[in-house]
Formats: C-alpha cells, sequence, structure tokens
C-alpha cells in the first residue's frame, strides 16, 4: 500500500497557503507530507516521553539522598510520569478525533512546561511524584497525537517506514538525554535537569504552533461524546488482532521499560559506573536501536512481511533476556560490565523493529479511529511499564536479578501475544470502520 491521497484534506484548504499566512492555519497535504520541519516536530514529540524519563536517570542516585528517600520510592517518580503518560492518552486520544490533532496538543504541551518548571523547585520526594504524574498526563499529548498524525497522512508500508524514519530523531533522544543529564549534573544537582527539560517543552511548543498544521479535517471527524468514545474503543479492543498488536508492543515496551528505571542502579551501583559512563552506555544501546529501526524501514519493509520481521525481532529481545537472566543468577560464574552490557544492547537493538511494527500493523487496522487506536497503543504500554517499573527494585539496589526476571517474562508474554492473538500465518480482513 502507498501513501494516502489528498483527498484526506478538506477541499476548501487544498489550495496553497499565501506568503502571509501562517503555516500554522494551513492543513497539511501531500507536498508537505514529508517536509523536513513536520518530519522533525513530530520526530521531537514522539521523543518527549524518552527525554522526559531518560535526561532524568543519571540523577536518581542523587534524588535519593537530597530527598532523604529509599531508592524504591525514588522510582515512583518514573512511574508517576509513565502512568501519567498512560493514563492522559485515554482523554487526550479520543479528543483529538472529535476537535482535531492540534487544540489538544497545543493545551497539553503548555501545562507540560508548567509541571516540568515546577517539577524543578518541588522539596519533598512526594510533591515530586504528584507533578511528575501531572507532566506525564499533559506530556501524553505529544506521543499520542503525533502517532494519529502519522496515521492521518500515511498507511500500509509507507506508514511502517515513516515511523523507522522517526527514530532517526526519536530514537536520538535516549542518546542525546542521559549525555545531557550527565553534563548537567557536573555544574548543577537534579533540579537542573528539570529547568533543562522545561526549555526543551517550550521549544517544542513553539515549534508545534508555528510549523505544524491541522491533518484531521472536520468532516473525518467524530461527533459523539464520552459514550461515543468509550463505544469506539470497546470496538477496537473488540478486535483480535488491534489487541493483540496492542498486547505485543505493550509487553515489548515493559520490557525496554525496566531496562530504563533499573539500568541507573544496575550499572552505577552495582558495577561501579560513573553517571558519565552509564550516560554513554545508554547512548550507545540507543545508537543500537536507531541503526535496526533504520534497517526496518530502508531495508525490509515492503521486500519482508511485517510479521515474519517482528516474530524475529521478538525472539532476540527473549534471547537477551534469558542471557540476562543467567548471568545475573551466577550461572556463567561473577560476570562483569561488558557481558551484562552486551545483552542489554541486543535487546534494545531488536526494540528497532519490534516498536514500529507492532504500531504500524495495529493502526493499520483503524484509519476510522486514529486517535483512539494511539490512545489505547500507548496506554497499554505505558500502564505496563509503569507496572513493571517498581518490581526491578523489589529485592533492593545489590542484584540485577529483578530486571532480567521482568524483562523475561515481559518478553514471553510480548511473544504468546503476537502468536496466539495476531496469528501471523493466518490471512486477515481490515477492521470495520466503527461509526462516528
Amino acid at each position: 500500500m502507498s501513501e494516502r491521497g489528498p483527498a484526506t484534506a478538506p477541499s476548501h484548504d487544498s489550495s496553497p497557503a499565501s506568503p502571509s499566512a501562517p503555516i500554522a492555519t494551513v492543513p497539511l497535504t501531500a507536498a508537505r507530507r514529508t517536509g523536513l520541519l513536520v518530519t522533525f516536530i513530530l520526530g521531537g514529540l514522539t521523543a518527549l516521553p524518552p527525554l522526559s524519563m531518560d535526561m532524568y536517570l543519571p540523577a536518581l542516585p542523587q534524588v535519593t539522598d537530597a530527598l532523604n528517600s529509599p531508592a524504591a520510592t525514588v522510582q515512583l517518580t518514573l512511574t508517576a510520569c509513565l502512568a501519567g503518560m498512560a493514563l492522559g492518552q485515554l482523554v487526550i486520544g479520543p479528543m483529538s478525533d472529535k476537535w482535531g490533532r492540534r487544540r489538544p496538543l497545543l493545551i497539553g504541551m503548555v501545562v507540560y512546561v508548567l509541571a516540568t518548571a515546577i517539577c524543578a523547585l518541588a522539596p519533598t520526594t512526594e510533591l515530586l511524584i504528584s507533578f511528575r504524574l501531572l507532566q506525564g498526563l499533559a506530556g501524553s499529548a505529544a506521543i499520542v497525537i503525533a502517532r494519529a498524525v502519522v496515521r492521518d497522512l500515511y498507511d500500509g508500508d509507507e506508514m511502517a517506514r515513516f515511523f523507522s524514519t522517526l527514530m532517526l530523531i526519536s530514537g536520538a533522544a535516549p542518546i542525546i538525554a542521559p549525555l545531557i543529564g550527565g553534563q548537567v549534573l557536573r555544574f548543577a544537582d537534579w533540579r537542573g535537569v528539570f529547568l533543562v527539560l522545561t526549555v526543551v517543552g517550550a521549544v517544542l511548543t513553539l515549534m508545534v504552533w508555528r510549523g505544524l498544521g491541522e491533518t484531521l479535517p472536520p468532516e473525518l471527524r467524530h461527533t459523539g461524546g464520552v459514550g461515543s468514545a468509550l463505544r469506539t474503543m470497546r470496538g477496537l479492543l473488540g478486535d483480535r488482532v488491534f489487541t493483540g498488536y496492542t498486547l505485543t508492543g505493550g509487553f515489548a515496551f515493559a520490557a525496554l521499560f525496566s531496562y530504563i528505571s533499573a539500568s541507573p542502579f544496575v550499572i552505577q551501583e552495582i558495577y561501579g559506573a560513573s553517571p558519565q559512563a552509564f550516560a554513554l552506555l545508554f547512548g550507545l544501546n540507543s545508537v543500537g536501536l536507531i541503526l535496526v529501526g533504520q534497517i526496518n524501514g530502508k531495508l525490509l519493509v515492503g521486500r519482508v512481511s511485517l510479521d515474519k520481521v517482528l516474530a524475529v525481532g521478538l525472539a532476540v529481545v527473549t534471547a537477551a533476556t534469558v542471557a540476562l537472566l543467567l548471568m545475573s543468577t551466577g550461572v556463567f560464574g561473577e560476570v562483569g560490565l561488558t557481558p551484562i552490557a552486551a545483552a542489554l544492547f541486543v535487546l534494545m537493538s531488536a526494540m528497532g523493529v519490534v516498536l514500529p511494527n507492532t504500531n504500524a500493523q495495529a493502526l493499520m487496522r483503524t484509519p476510522h479511529a486514529a486517535g483512539s487506536a494511539s490512545a489505547l497503543l500507548g496506554t497499554t504500554s505505558f500502564l505496563v511499564g509503569a507496572i513493571a517499573s517498581p518490581l526491578v527494585g523489589i529485592a533492593g539496589e545489590d542484584t540485577a536479578v529483578p530486571m532480567a526476571v521482568v524483562q523475561l517474562v515481559c518478553a514471553l508474554l510480548a511473544l504468546t501475544a503476537f502468536l496466539a492473538l495476531c496469528r501471523p500465518r493466518q490471512s486477515r480482513e481490515p477492521l470495520e470502520p466503527a461509526g462516528r
């Protein structure tokens, strides 16, 4: 399948904008779909969650000391942000189907900036957790609407390719964020990290306001209220294949987030790496994710079935988690940081085919409700990740076994959902559109 035609735009908006017209008032037409600015904005929006999480990771041990809180409590600042991003998508996704993409996105971004600025001033762990929750709720607009915009503009293999292209930008966030966080900690305390995030959010908000037009024309919007949105979501969840891809992506993301949540303590506390060394290792893993994502988009999509690529990716993730569990339990004796880092690199790299392909396969079935479908995809991933996050620290800071166990369980559940619900060897009929 190819890129969707310009018929998705209202006829009265299809003419070129006059030189004096603000960019933001012009819907994205076929000629502008692959523009560098639009791609960069969408990449920035999908990068906001990893920026919010990963820039803060090197500071976790410092927050533990500064606020005099146990590691398990401080990890709740990650869980709160992740839970907020999960729950917020359930509201903002359907809102974008009803009111368009632009208005909910701008409101969410403004609230995100304000909440992040308050996080920098939080005097207690409890207050920090509260505003991290608000930060996540508002920031969810970025990721859920970015996915919906991609679905507005693309279909089929073109959508899978564009998701892989976005990894060039969004995938760079896990590389840059810990490096920035580590460097900020050289000159400021953990509060400086939130000040940098505030600036990043403000710049991205300005870019959205100036450079991203509306992609959902009025005649394609849902007109119902909350009840209609709930019926749409119920219909989506009633589709076995959509639910299968949603769960596959959700459990895979949970395996990834288990690494994100536990790695600062595993790498720095157990293996004695500095915050800067941790940031470099984290960045190297993200390079692997980007490279595999580009191989997926440039070489595999259109030549190999997305399901076949996804199956291989899930198998590699499972193998990497098995290796981590064996090493962390001492089956191979006492191992150093290098073998652990190698297994984590393989796990992260395989996500470069798992995450974009599950998103593409699920959204291909839901052109009639891209916002709601995107919300369910994101909510499932973030909620399962939020549950997995505190489990990795359940045995304290001196062992990597809980991280490896959680990752292996999540990988096996992802593989099971894919094989049992998606049934990749069977032909599938497209999902019937729901009423508007």
